[in-house]
């Protein structure tokens, strides 16, 4: 019983996370997968009430860098927009995240293999 009474706790936590926190989380996905894929992200998010949920908005236009452009900043209905210069991909693409030229797929081997966390030997 005290288990049951324990998970509804932590699920009520999770009901009442803000909307500030739950639009943090989405912006910050956008901005890091960006980054990683050195492109821009558009990431587009309804706001307002729709069958009885409120909706987060926040829609984003981040850079190749993970800077935000622009962002909705109400729940109301919003234009955003910003002059995407495609040019700043190249950067990570030729040389942080050039794949070709630094990835190592035979050191991946145990990433398929393993499943979980093994302790390393103690010395």
């Amino acid at each position: 019983m005290h288990r049951l009474q324990l998970g509804s706790l932590r699920s009520k936590r999770r009901d009442q996370e803000s909307a500030e926190l739950r639009t943090f989380h989405s912006t910050l996905v956008v901005q890091a997968n960006a980054y990683m894929n050195a492109t821009w992200a558009v990431s587009v998010a309804k706001a307002g009430n729709e069958d009885g949920a409120g909706l987060i908005g926040g829609s984003v236009i981040v850079d190749p860098n993970g800077r935000i452009c622009a962002q909705a900043r109400t729940l109301g209905d919003e234009l955003i927009f910003a002059e995407a210069d495609l040019d700043l991909c190249r950067h990570g693409r030729e040389r942080m995240f050039n794949f070709a030229a630094h990835r190592r797929p035979q050191w991946y081997r145990r990433i398929v293999d393993q499943v979980g966390s093994v302790e390393p030997p103690r010395a």
